[in-house]
Order: C-alpha cells, then structure tokens, then sequence
C-alpha cells in the first residue's frame, strides 16, 4: 500500500531544456513536478479530468524548491511525489529528485488548493479519499511560508500578459511566473551562482492583456524577495536564494 501511495517518474534531460549553462532551470524543474503531481493524482482519482466532472479545478499555492545540483544533458531524472497532508481546503505534496547514480539532488514542497471553477472559489476537498494516499515519507525541507512585501520598496519593471503566457485554463501559467521573475536578475548572476531555494506564493490569477509591475530587492545577502503586481497589488510573491 504504501508503494502506492509515492509516484516514481522518470524523465531525460534534453538539450532545449538546457539553459545558456548547460543546465536545467528552475522554471524546467517546476514543470517536472506538476507533470508529476498531475499523473500521480490521476492515477488516484483526482486528476483533471475528475476534478473537472466535480466542476473543481486543482490551484498551486506555495511551491518551494531546494537544490542542492543541476542535471546537466542527457542525464536521467527520477522524481518521487506523495501527499504528506489534508486539510479541508489545501493539501501539501512532497517531492524528490534523484540523479541516474541514485543520489537525491533536490526537494519540494507544494500546497495545493481546490476551486469551483465557476465562482473561482475555494471548495472542500474530499479529506476522506485523499488521505488515503497521506504517507509520512520525509522531506528534509522547510515548508513554503509567508514572503514580505518588496513592492512598495522596489521600482517595478513592466510587463503585460501575452497569449505565450497562458495555460489550459486561459490564465497566467503557474511556470511563466517563475520565468517572468527571474529574468529580472542579470545574466551575470546565473554565470557566477546557484539558485539554492527558490520559493513562490500564488495569491491571484493573471489574465491575458493584464498590466503587471515586477519587483525584486536584495533583503540579505544572497536573498532577495520578489513580487508580481497588478494595479498596485500583489498577484504572487517569491523569494530567491542564490550560492
């Protein structure tokens, strides 16, 4: 039973994925993780297609990724995913990756909530059915938490929402947000660091032709806080340590 419960996947690192480095990004890690979530939670009973029979659509909330490497082409990942929590409004989702040799290279950390996909609202989750699938495998990493403001501090760089930013549901990818963020950061900063933690809060939907601000400050060294912001108010925040 508790083989079921944790999803294994594999994946193969191609040379489009690779960044100027060579390396996989941030924003290519956290597509692995939602291909996972979503098959794993399909193969359970709660994938889209379920989800869209109850007219409840899956949101991600928080989502904090830890690495300690990156794959470079060609290489084999592994990641396993499982539900380590049920609430009635959010459930959190763990994640590994491992390399072709075995060894762990990174954790995750997501939360996830439930939306009636009329009203746009949050809907109670099935705890019952979704704890069933709960396991206490560990994960080594700090839980997503709350992320200060940074947009009344820091000039903001504009941007609106083009038709390459959508996803199924016509609203701002979960990933283009990451990508939108950290390209604020010179090329220079990829050349000589890491990103080490990446952390991002979800707080409302970007829509197609929205007028958006970006905003990012150094809050310690090596750490910065970031934000999305639409009419003056925060849709997503993020922070970013770089080593």
């Amino acid at each position: 039973m508790e083989k079921n419960k944790v999803g294994e996947f594999h994946f193969v690192t191609e040379s489009y994925l690779m960044d100027f480095r060579g390396r996989i990004t941030i924003p290519m890690i956290g597509n692995y993780l939602l291909h996972a979530a979503s098959c794993h939670a399909a193969d359970r009973g709660f994938g889209y297609s379920d989800m869209t029979e109850r007219h409840t659509a899956w949101v991600l909330s928080r989502l904090a990724i830890e690495m300690t490497s990156y794959p470079a082409m060609s290489e084999s990942v592994t990641l396993y995913t499982w539900v380590d929590e049920v609430g009635k409004l959010f459930t959190s989702r763990c994640f590994e990756l491992v390399n072709g040799e075995g060894k762990t290279f990174g954790f995750a950390r997501s939360i996830w909530a439930a939306i009636d996909v009329e009203t746009r609202r949050p809907t109670l989750l099935d705890v019952e059915g979704l704890s069933a699938y709960v396991t206490d495998r560990p994960c080594p990493i700090e839980k997503p938490g709350k992320i200060a403001p940074v947009e009344n501090n820091a000039s903001g760089e504009f941007y609106r929402v083009k038709y390459s930013d959508l996803d199924v549901n016509g609203h701002l990818n979960s990933i283009k947000y990451m990508e939108h963020l950290l390209d604020l950061f010179d090329i220079g900063m990829f050349r000589e660091k890491e990103i080490g933690r990446f952390e991002i809060a979800y707080q409302s939907e970007g829509k197609y032709g929205m007028e958006l601000t970006l905003h990012n400050q150094e809050v310690s060294e090596g750490k910065y806080n970031m934000a999305i912001c639409n009419d003056g108010k925060a849709i997503s925040r993020a922070a970013v340590t770089w080593t």
